[in-house]
């Protein structure tokens, strides 16, 4: 073992945190826990773990379950493709495994969602595999423990990183020592002003003796995140709300949302909608007063949505771009998962009609 395997577990070994998912006798729950955990604090997973876990006890209830179900439990936890194969993942599972996690990283890998990293996570956490792993925790750890100057988001990076991760893997502690450095870089290890007089490893860490540990770990440069003004029409007949359900792949796959779009260039809000709901819906629409501003961002792009009240003039509206349209009472609305700017729009409509 080496001398920074040791320290860590030694590290782990006083200061692990209670998290609801750690001693789970059902590596269902790891699994589950760890796609909750990709791109996600653990602060706010915990309360989603927790009511998963009671919709959803086990692989065979969450095979059976629609997939408004799951998209209705995991609102507000974002990047929702990970819902998506979560029921993908576990409908294979039943199909083929009988019901029953494969414990084999090749046939981990086949399973929608489950990458190089999760599969080594869920082995070593799970069924006590001796495999690595590397998140963007780990990552951090390695990048400024040995000082790794390559981009860690590059191919060459990667490749150093893995091997640093195989190569101190503690035969037999491969679970705890991939949770040990997982609670380091979400506690001490951190992105900025990292707590390196805590750390367990501060006096064989190549970087912080050298001053750098604030510019490790390396990354590449970052591109310019677009931004989009889009508008969106709370569209009403009789006491009922129009939503349109977006295709199942792509960005919010699955999710409800006021029809509307992207405004085009040289095109005034009111515009933009009217063209949208006609492309979108075939319908024709008049644009009443605005119902709100809301701005989110998204991991590649920012939005600002403008969203109108509207009034249907001609044409029955069709999806002819969505996988369903609903006309919804606003004391139901609730029972259709949005994004959060849909939701936030819906919030807003429940308060005042």
């Amino acid at each position: 073992m080496s001398q920074f395997s040791r320290k860590i577990l030694e590290w782990y070994s006083r200061h692990r945190r209670d998290l609801p998912w750690r001693g789970h006798p059902d590596p269902y729950a790891v699994w589950i826990s760890e796609i909750m955990l990709q791109q996600t604090r653990v602060e706010t997973v915990i309360p989603y773990y927790g009511r998963w876990m009671i919709r959803f006890p086990g692989v065979k209830e969450l095979a059976a379950a629609s997939e408004q179900e799951v998209l209705s439990i995991w609102e507000g936890l974002g990047y929702y493709s990970r819902a998506r194969n979560l029921l993908k993942a576990a409908r294979m599972v039943v199909e083929n495994y009988g019901g029953e996690i494969p414990r084999d990283l090749i046939e981990l890998r086949k399973l929608p969602g489950i990458g190089r990293y999760t599969a080594g996570a869920v082995a070593s956490m799970a069924f006590g595999l001796d495999s690595a792993a590397l998140d963007g925790n780990l990552r951090r750890v390695y990048s400024r423990v040995f000082n790794v100057a390559e981009p860690a988001d590059s191919s060459t990076g990667e490749k150093t990183l893995w091997g640093l991760a195989e190569k101190h893997m503690p035969k037999g502690r491969a679970g705890d020592y991939n949770q040990a450095l997982m609670d380091l870089g979400a506690t001490i290890c951190l992105p900025h002003n990292p707590a390196c007089p805590l750390c367990p490893l501060r006096r064989i860490c190549e970087a912080r003796a050298l001053g750098l540990q604030e510019q490790r770990p390396v990354m590449k440069p970052k591109l310019k995140v677009p931004h989009y003004v889009v508008t969106a029409a709370v569209i009403r007949r009789k006491n009922k709300i129009l939503l349109a359900k977006r295709p199942s792949k792509g960005l919010l796959g699955g999710m409800w949302e006021f029809p509307g779009g992207k405004v085009e260039k040289g095109e005034s809000l009111e515009a933009c909608l009217v063209r949208e709901i006609r492309e979108e819906l075939g319908a024709s629409i008049c644009v009443g007063e605005e119902f709100g501003i809301y701005k989110h961002a998204y991991t590649h792009f920012r939005i600002t949505l403008h969203a109108f009240v509207c009034e249907l003039t001609g044409g029955k509206p069709r999806p002819l771009e969505a996988s369903g349209l609903a006309w919804v009472p606003p004391a139901e609305l609730d029972d259709y998962p949005m994004g959060k700017v849909d939701r936030q729009i819906a919030r807003r409509l429940q308060t005042r009609i």
